[in-house]
Order: structure tokens, then C-alpha cells, then sequence
């Protein structure tokens, strides 16, 4: 049961990943033909745009990441068992040690960032430092040390960073329309005109509902890999009640002061405590009661 949800939850991640990477080059395409008569060059440029912004936030995640979130790099000698904890997580799940971080804050919960395993970190809130036991706490550092090991963040990255793309592309095509720009005809095109109707309102519904798409598959990409960290946290922990019981008191807790909205997707949590949004669209996590359904047939 485990090796099989693990390996459906991979399925669906890619399968996530290449709609995001299409929607984001449909949207390219979209601009490039309403604003600029060019749905060739609308990909091309859709294309740079996210390479570059992936270039940029893969290279220095971690520290921007941190920053925004007010997390304080400790040592072994700062926190030796919170350390020894990650220390022994890494340890199974065959990964470098990673940097090791504390949020000051009251609410339990805590996140893994970084481009790869080998330049990862680890960061928990005083809160949960407080009221997790031994137990609960390697069910969660496994579950950050199974992102690091899958490749979690990267993808939590490059997903953030096609986001951007998607709205650079939309406010330069919507600033080339105010500015007199658009597609232009000239009239001796007027045989297949209704065809181009068609596809000039296509093309403008994707880019206004664009935004809102790629916000969609950024969740639902955050959503399914947590499934995958709670499975593969089972997987080295070997005890499904350890996560189980920190879920429950993570759930049970006020939300956190000092998390940063654009990091929420990392938490193992949702850090906001945020009322579930219609059909579940807009939420950062999958809820608690599925996971931990999911967790107790391990």
C-alpha cells in the first residue's frame, strides 16, 4: 500500500508539472497573438521568461526563503536534540545533514526548502519545539527530509516561478493593449474573420483566467506532494502514529504570526488556519483528516 500510493503521488506530480509547463507556454502563445500578432513569439517569450525566473529563485531559495519567514540557523550546540533528530532523519533517508533552522513562533509547524539535497534546510517554529514529543517530531522532520530527498522544493520552486512568468506575461500584454497596442487586421483578411473572432476570444479568456489557472496547479502540485511526504515520512520512520499524533496537535493550534503567505504552500501545514475555500481550490495543503485517514491504512 505504501509503495504504491508513493509511486501513484510521482504519477500525478509529473503529470501536474508538464499541464503547468503547457498552460504556461498556452498562455505565452496567447499573449504573444492578441498583443503582439505573434502567438510564435508569445511562446518563445513565455519560454525566456521562465528560465530565467527559475535560474534566479533556484540559485538562492534557501536564503530568501528563510529571510522572509525570520528563521535563525542554529548549531548542535544551540538545540542538540531538535539536531539530532534531523541528524538520525537524514541518516535513513540518505541525504546530506541539512542546515537546521528555528522560527520563533508559538504555532507548531514547520518546512523544508532548498534546490537540492545538498544545499537544503530545515526550519521548525519554537511552537512545535514546545508541544511535540520525540515521536511526533521524527514524523515531521521525516516528512521535511522526504521533501528534501524527492526533490520536493525544487518543484515548489520552479512552480513559483512559472507563477511569475504567467503574471509578467499577462501585465505586459495588458500594458501593451492600454498603451494602443493588440492584434490588428488588415481588411482583405475579412474571409476567415469569424475563425479569428473565435480565437482572439479564446486567447483573451486565457490570459485573464490565466493567473488563476497557474495558482490552481501550484496548489494542487503542493497538495499532492504532501501526500507523498506523509507516505515516504512512514517510509523511514516506520511509525504512521508519530505523524499521525502531530498532525492531530498541529491542526488543534492558533495560527502562526510569522510565516510569510508565499512560503505557506512549504509548511506542513497550513500555517494560516485559513476556512477551506470552495471545492478546496484555492487551499495550500490537502486537509488534515484525509491525510491522517491515508496515514492510519499504512
Amino acid at each position: 500500500m505504501l509503495y504504491q500510493q508513493i509511486a501513484s503521488n510521482k504519477r500525478k506530480t509529473v503529470y501536474v508539472m508538464v499541464g503547468f509547463a503547457i498552460l504556461v507556454l498556452l498562455i505565452g502563445a496567447s499573449v504573444g497573438y492578441v498583443f503582439y500578432n505573434s502567438a510564435s513569439a508569445g511562446v518563445v517569450m513565455a519560454a525566456i521568461i521562465a528560465a530565467v525566473y527559475m535560474g534566479l529563485m533556484i540559485s538562492n531559495s534557501t536564503n530568501v526563503v528563510m529571510r522572509m519567514n525570520h528563521a535563525t540557523e542554529i548549531s548542535e550546540a544551540d538545540h542538540p536534540e531538535l539536531w539530532h533528530i534531523v541528524e538520525d532523519m537524514a541518516l535513513v533517508g540518505k541525504v546530506p545533514m541539512p542546515k537546521v533552522y528555528i522560527v520563533d513562533d508559538p504555532s507548531p509547524n514547520a518546512f523544508a526548502t532548498g534546490n537540492n539535497p545538498q544545499n537544503a534546510a530545515v526550519a521548525v517554529t519554537t511552537g512545535i519545539l514546545a508541544r511535540l514529543n520525540r515521536e511526533e517530531m521524527e514524523g515531521v522532520i521525516g516528512h521535511e527530509i522526504s521533501h528534501i530527498r524527492n526533490y520536493d522544493i525544487r518543484l515548489s520552486t520552479i512552480a513559483l516561478a512559472l507563477s511569475a512568468a504567467v503574471s509578467l506575461l499577462v501585465n505586459w500584454g495588458m500594458h501593451a493593449f492600454w498603451w494602443g497596442g493588440g492584434r490588428r487586421r488588415d481588411s482583405d483578411d475579412d474571409e476567415d474573420s469569424s475563425l479569428r473572432a473565435i480565437l482572439m476570444l479564446l486567447s483573451l479568456v486565457l490570459v485573464i483566467l490565466g493567473p488563476i489557472a497557474t495558482s490552481i496547479a501550484q496548489l494542487a502540485l503542493s497538495r499532492n506532494r504532501e501526500y507523498l511526504a506523509d507516505a515516504s515520512s512512514v517510509e523511514l520512520t516506520r511509525n504512521p502514529l508519530g505523524l499521525i499524533n502531530a498532525l492531530k496537535k498541529i491542526s488543534a493550534s492558533e495560527p502562526m504570526q510569522e510565516a510569510d503567505p508565499s512560503s505557506a504552500a512549504l509548511y506542513i501545514a497550513d500555517p494560516f488556519k485559513k476556512k477551506r475555500s470552495l471545492a478546496h481550490l484555492f487551499d495550500t495543503h490537502p486537509p488534515i483528516e484525509d491525510r491522517i485517514a491515508r496515514l492510519e491504512k499504512m
